[in-house]
């Protein structure tokens, strides 16, 4: 991604946590079962699980897209239950969702400024959140004016990953980043994502990547069937991967 170093200050001293979830998308559906987990301020958490164990499903509720129907979605310690995804935008938690996100026929710069919609008043703050992700992202400077639908994979990432960290968030929600990208591009998304983990800040990650996942955790959690399966430090993973793999491949 050809990332240029900056400056980060960023409030991570807020953690984020789901507490005794249940909730599905139907009335009689249910998609998780009294879930847990904690994102610590700061660190990199990294949620791992089957094809249809819930993780996808756990992430919109942490970013009110989805209202859970048992259990609470607490930040800081402060039940944010019922707020909205512009809501818990303002209140520092930003998503990176799993596939494409951009607007093909807005330009980069548009894009961007989408991301700092809630900060448009501030006109001083505004002009500089865009220059400020320019200036980490050199190689999307040229294209401002370019239509993000002409962009390539690896450059639509980079404008998804500059309108997620526009507002500075205080907790990144990122659902399977490297999802369509070709095999070359991959690595340079981990390599951003070691860079966020680098700087401090506060991660949840959903990835099918396993290996590459773990190894840049701090703490994991692994959900089967929509529940709580195991969690730990990542050094507790490392020597079970293969197992675990196995046994969600038989799932």
């Amino acid at each position: 991604m050809n990332p240029k170093k900056s400056p980060v200050n960023v409030d991570t001293k807020v953690a984020l946590s789901v507490s005794s979830v249940t909730a599905g998308y139907f009335t009689n559906d249910v998609v998780l079962e009294d879930v847990s987990i904690t994102v610590e301020p700061g660190k990199v958490t990294v949620l791992l699980g089957p094809n249809g164990s819930g993780k996808s499903t756990l992430l919109r509720i942490m970013g009110g897209f989805l209202k859970p129907r048992v259990g609470q979605v607490l930040l800081g310690g402060e039940d944010i239950s019922d707020k909205g995804p512009a809501d818990r935008l303002a209140l520092g938690i930003s998503v990176l969702p799993q596939g494409r996100s951009i607007f093909p026929e807005l330009t980069v710069e548009e894009n961007l400024r989408l991301g700092a919609w809630q900060i448009r008043r501030d006109r001083d703050r505004f002009v500089g959140a865009l220059e400020a992700m320019f200036e980490r992202y050199p190689t999307i400077k040229p294209m401002r004016h370019k239509l993000a639908g002409s962009l390539s994979g690896g450059q639509a990432r980079i404008v998804e990953f500059a309108r997620t960290l526009i507002l500075e968030p205080r907790v990144l929600l990122i659902d399977e980043p490297s999802v369509g990208l070709a095999p070359v591009l991959v690595d340079g998304v981990y390599d951003e994502l070691e860079r966020l983990k680098e700087e401090g800040r506060t991660i949840l990650l959903v990835d099918q990547n396993v290996k590459a996942a773990v190894d840049m955790a701090d703490y994991v959690y692994t959900l089967a069937y929509g529940k709580n399966h195991l969690d730990g430090a990542r050094d507790e993973f490392e020597g079970q991967l293969d197992e675990l793999i196995k046994q969600w491949l038989n799932l």
